[in-house]
């Protein structure tokens, strides 16, 4: 796993700018995905996947130590899709 400095360092260095640009470029970005999606819209980036959120319906759960119903209310969550080209790259070996 990278921590956001790491990531940070990553892309200054294969970007070749400073870490400040690349720390408030990539914060520019995740910025961006949030208020998109939030306002319902999907945001993809060809060759790397998609961005977007879905709805949960309320539902009953269970307490692990109780095993008493509990009521969890309706939410949103945000999805990633992987692109196909990006699934490609990850599993080299598979058709």
């Amino acid at each position: 796993m990278a921590t956001k400095s790491e990531m940070i360092d990553a892309v200054a260095d294969a970007a070749g700018v400073s870490k400040a640009d690349a720390e408030r470029t990539l914060g520019a970005f995740f910025d961006h995905v949030v208020s998109a999606t939030k306002g319902g819209d999907k945001v993809a980036w060809p060759g790397f996947g998609s961005f977007s959120t879905t709805k949960r319906k309320a539902r009953t759960g269970r307490n692990p130590q109780t095993g008493a119903p509990v009521q969890i209310k309706a939410s949103t969550a945000m999805k990633f899709s992987a692109s196909s080209t990006l699934k490609s790259a990850l599993n080299p070996g598979r058709k």
